[in-house]
């Protein structure tokens, strides 16, 4: 495609797109999965509920505070312009090389093998378990073909302008908070006060399950803590990319009001989701069929409680539309970060290119390739471990930088300020701090990897930063 400069992207999208955006890019598919394991580390439906609030609560006093930043910075590039902002291009280049190598195109390679393994429901052949190709540790299955295959078909559609993204997404959105809305409503019609009460026994037991022997274990102490950090890794994961919308700051309408409100709009109605969700599946499935899912599938067992058979096909179709409109919100998003890099010479200059649907497309088809790439590991729960550490260190930076940047920059117009300062800020960052510490803990193989890969980007700075 013929490309040209131009300055500027054009301003198509209003606060109802923005929130859209944020909601289609906050449902994939783990709402329907991480439940599961999430039960089996923490071992009791109070537990269960106790993460998904403070998840919600955490996401919510994270996305009202990027309002202040919205507001101070209402252009592309989001969160990469407010941590430079606050820090310097250093920690902003760190930022925008994690985000490229870890934290979007490894959420839209996991978003892409959920919208596989829940479309092999329909279509046996394109499973994960159909081989095409094995070299040595290296296999190649239909799966992996088919989320491959997504991300470009998303990728070549955002490359078209962003009215032919921003209509899919809303369109897309809409049908999956009215499908999950009906999931949660026919659930509770179909709630059996027998399960229900059997589920609420005993609340607050903490214990972990051994898959092994079926077994629960009790558990306290740090065993506990430890726990606990795993299960918020399903959680967490499920409730990021609300910040996608900022990326595309220099997009939306009257953006020092809409970007805030379409964040805090977004993720309220998310997190109220996904709470009601998990009640309803504490209302429909034992206690131990949620711990125990098949292949941790816990939407489907509660569909298949809801509407019987007929209710892996209904789960299967809601799974492929979700995790599809998510990813389109991520892709879309994504690429505005790079080209936002790219015009502050950090990136590979063509990023900074629009072409003449004004869009980064060069930017859009370097994302598709390294998440196409990372799809071929094929593992749901690694690529989770992976990002969620890191994105948690760049939400904490960039909630830090809102007290460095009224100190740094003390007379730039803030038309909204961040709510509850200086104590909900500072309450987010006490408890994600304390959640990374515990997952860097408990799960060194595959965080470790993720913050190594994050820490490789100070020698590429300083690397291209003296070539230049």
């Amino acid at each position: 495609m013929q490309e040209e400069n131009q300055d500027d992207f054009k301003r198509e999208l209003g606060l109802f797109d923005g929130t859209m955006l944020v909601v289609g890019s906050m449902i994939g598919s783990g709402i329907f999965i991480v439940s599961s394991d999430m039960l089996r580390q923490v071992g009791s439906a109070g537990w269960l509920i106790a993460m998904w609030v403070l998840t919600g609560v955490i996401t919510v006093i994270a996305a009202v505070s990027y309002g202040e930043l919205s507001s101070m910075f209402p252009k592309a590039g989001g969160q990469y312009v407010y941590i430079k902002e606050a820090y310097g291009k250093l920690i902003g280049f760190l930022y925008g090389w994690s985000f490229f190598a870890v934290i979007q195109t490894g959420t839209i390679a996991a978003v892409g093998v959920a919208f596989a393994k829940f479309t092999a429901y329909l279509f046996p052949v394109v499973s994960d378990k159909n081989m095409l190709y094995e070299l040595g540790d290296f296999n190649l299955n239909a799966a992996q073909l088919v989320s491959i295959f997504t991300i470009i078909l998303l990728s070549y559609v955002n490359s078209r302008g962003v009215k032919n993204s921003k209509t899919l997404q809303t369109i897309l959105t809409i049908i999956k908070i009215l499908s999950l809305a009906g999931l949660i409503v026919f659930g509770f019609m179909s709630a059996k006060v027998e399960v229900w009460d059997a589920n609420w026994v005993d609340a607050w037991g903490s214990k972990s399950l051994d898959v092994a022997t079926g077994n629960w274990v009790p558990i306290g102490g740090t065993v506990l803590i430890s726990a606990i950090s795993a299960a918020l890794v399903g959680s967490i994961f499920s409730s990021v990319a609300w910040e996608g919308v900022t990326f595309i700051a220099g997009e939306i309408k009257n953006p020092k009001r809409n970007v805030g409100l379409s964040l805090f709009l977004g993720t309220m109605i998310v997190c109220c989701i996904y709470v009601l969700a998990n009640l309803m599946y504490l209302a429909v499935v034992p206690l131990q069929e949620i711990a125990t899912a098949p292949s941790d599938r816990v939407g489907v067992v509660a569909s298949q409680y809801i509407f019987g058979s007929i209710g892996t096909v209904i789960i299967a179709v809601m799974i492929m539309i979700s995790t599809f409109a998510c990813n389109n919100g991520l892709i879309m998003a994504g690429a505005r970060v790079y080209y936002t890099m790219a015009k502050d010479g950090v990136f590979f200059k063509k990023a900074a290119v629009l072409n003449k649907a004004s869009v980064p497309s060069w930017a859009l088809w370097a994302q598709c390739f390294w998440a196409s790439a990372l799809c071929l590991t094929g593992k749901y729960g690694d690529l989770l471990d992976f990002v969620v550490i890191i994105v948690l260190i760049f939400y904490i930076l960039t909630i830090l930088g809102i007290f460095i940047l009224r100190r740094k920059m003390p007379d730039v117009e803030r038309p909204y300020k961040a709510f509850g300062y200086p104590f909900l800020p500072g309450l987010y960052i006490v408890v994600a701090s304390a959640i990374c510490i515990a997952l860097f803990v408990t799960k060194t193989s595959t965080s470790g990897w993720g913050v190594l890969i994050m820490l490789l980007g100070v020698p590429v700075y300083y690397l291209t930063r003296k070539k230049e």
